[in-house]
């Protein structure tokens, strides 16, 4: 299992798989920038994925294959990322040691750091080397994935004759996009909201330093406007971004808002506090928010108000070249924050 790490071979296609949509993004390196060669998404058919979990390979693996044909795009190495249950990413603290000391050390004693059989799942590690002179201790970020889960994607994607090179973490593959458009910044959380989940990863001096999924998502919002006013789904999801004018359901949609966004920023608010209560000398800077959930009307300015730090929505295409003859910029900057982990994946180079 090959986590964010460098190499230095051709572009991979970058493939976020998540429980409401597959993204697809493919960029080619010019100079020192990336070119936006192509992109797109397609929805997944309820249940297919759920909390990172492959259930249905067969209808995935065909609306991949489908997509792939659509967008003429014809390398075969990509990437993908994990989230979900089956994936823990950690933060420990060892004292200074070599790396393959460091490997032989997570190797013997890895069970009291990850909540699996340490046969059943894949290990890798990054010495964040967090130690200054007079210390003899290091922060090692430390990520695992179970191998059954990991297992299911590999054999979907050989199914249709695509060959993953990377396997990432979603929060890792979004804080690769992140300092790329941005790498002056550090002390941020990004935050990836998702149809299912909230993912938050803290990037503390251009390392993650904290990942965390938060079991809610924009999908219960769709779900409940569906409900309450008595719509389709299409609908509803066009009146929670915003595409479809309210009228006369205006009052009962800021009801159904508040009521779901405010639990969303508690439990934001909630993941925040705990990162200050663990590094009270590198407080955060500000909140980049993406997914397709941070596009719903008024929730970055309602989440600004309540944490009391500046809220951006990342789009990670803002600082490449594209061709507008070929990709309308305003149709890449409405869909940018949707492909985030997506854009992530495919500034990764080849590991084969």
């Amino acid at each position: 299992m090959n986590l964010p790490f460098c190499a230095k071979e051709k572009l991979i296609v970058g493939i976020d798989i998540g429980s409401h949509s597959v993204k697809i993004c493919q960029l080619q390196r010019s100079n020192d920038e990336y070119e936006v060669l192509s992109l797109g998404s397609n929805l997944l058919p309820e249940g297919a994925v759920d909390d990172g979990t492959l259930h249905d390979p067969e209808q995935v693996g065909n609306i991949i294959k489908n997509l792939l044909k659509h967008l003429k795009i014809k390398n075969r190495k990509v990437g993908f990322a994990m989230s979900g249950f089956s994936v823990v990413v950690k933060k420990i603290a060892l004292p200074h040691m070599d790396e393959e000391l460091i490997k032989d050390h997570i190797l013997s004693e890895a069970e009291q750091y990850i909540p699996f059989d340490i046969n059943e799942v894949y290990l890798d590690f990054q010495d964040l080397k967090t130690n200054r002179e007079g210390s003899e201790r290091t922060d090692v970020l430390l990520a695992a994935a179970k191998k059954d889960v990991v297992d299911a994607y590999l054999e979907m994607f050989k199914s249709i004759n695509l060959f993953p090179t990377v396997v990432d973490v979603d929060g890792f593959a979004l804080g690769n996009a992140y300092k790329y458009n941005h790498p002056e910044s550090s002390n941020v959380a990004l935050v990836d909201i998702g149809a299912s989940k909230i993912n938050m990863n803290v990037m503390l001096d251009e390392a993650a330093t904290m990942a965390r999924d938060i079991v809610v998502g924009s999908r219960e919002l769709t779900d409940q406007i569906q409900y309450e006013l008595d719509i389709d789904f299409e609908e509803a999801e066009a009146l929670k971004l915003g595409i479809q004018p309210a009228g006369d359901k205006q009052a009962a949609i800021e009801e159904i808002f508040n009521s779901r966004c405010n639990q969303w920023i508690e439990e934001i608010k909630t993941a925040i506090d705990l990162y200050h209560a663990n590094n009270r000398r590198e407080p955060l800077s500000k909140l980049i928010i993406c997914g397709g959930g941070s596009n719903i009307t008024g929730f970055a300015e309602l989440l600004e108000q309540s944490i009391d730090l500046p809220v951006e929505q990342f789009n990670p295409f803002s600082n490449m070249i594209t061709n507008p003859r070929k990709i309308d910029p305003e149709y890449l900057a409405q869909v940018g924050p949707e492909m985030a982990i997506a854009a992530g994946l495919a500034i990764r180079t080849s590991e084969i």
